[in-house]
């Protein structure tokens, strides 16, 4: 597992950085194949202590943001959230290999035009992996987003999983 910690408007002690990697070191029991760790940590007016993680592992991205008035606790916190997730994770995928269903649930986001016209303000780019929706739902938990773009493996078509107010989940597909 690489581990990197990152300083964004603090200077990384080499103590901070051994705790930061010691902490994660321990997702490799659940983890294995972590290809690589990114630790940002960060200090906004001297009082906010933001600890951030993202973990590419396998072809799924997991990701986790804490903040706290001490960087030790951030961190602390930000492990305990990501060891969660990767629990989780790793339960729903051995769930799927003994149920494997699939959802055949088709849902439309309704639009709602505002008074100004919305610019486009920042364009992301990424490879779209090919997976089932259900893998599309737990990337987009892992990730923490309302939304996730896949390429359906069933179909190979562009679709698109979001979380509904009622707390369900709706995907999108093109029409045919």
């Amino acid at each position: 597992m690489q581990v990197s910690v990152i300083g964004r408007h603090i200077e990384v002690t080499e103590a901070l950085k051994q705790y930061a990697t010691e902490k994660f070191n321990r997702l490799e029991k659940y983890l294995p194949k972590a290809l690589d760790v990114v630790i940002t940590l960060s200090v906004v007016k001297k009082v906010h202590h933001i600890a951030e993680a993202v973990i590419k592992s396998n072809g799924v991205l997991i990701q986790a943001s804490e903040e706290t008035q001490e960087m030790y606790s951030a961190i602390d916190l930000l492990i305990e959230k990501i060891e969660r997730r990767v629990r989780r994770y790793k339960e729903k995928l051995v769930e799927h290999k003994h149920h494997g269903g699939r959802a055949e649930a088709s849902e439309a986001l309704s639009s709602h035009p505002g008074d100004r016209i919305p610019q486009i303000i920042k364009t992301k780019r990424f490879d779209l992996k090919p997976m089932l929706p259900e893998e599309a739902v737990m990337q987009m938990e892992l990730l923490d987003k309302d939304f996730f773009i896949f390429a359906n493996a069933g179909s190979g078509q562009v679709n698109v999983i979001y979380k509904r107010r009622d707390g369900n989940v709706g995907l999108i597909e093109p029409a045919r």
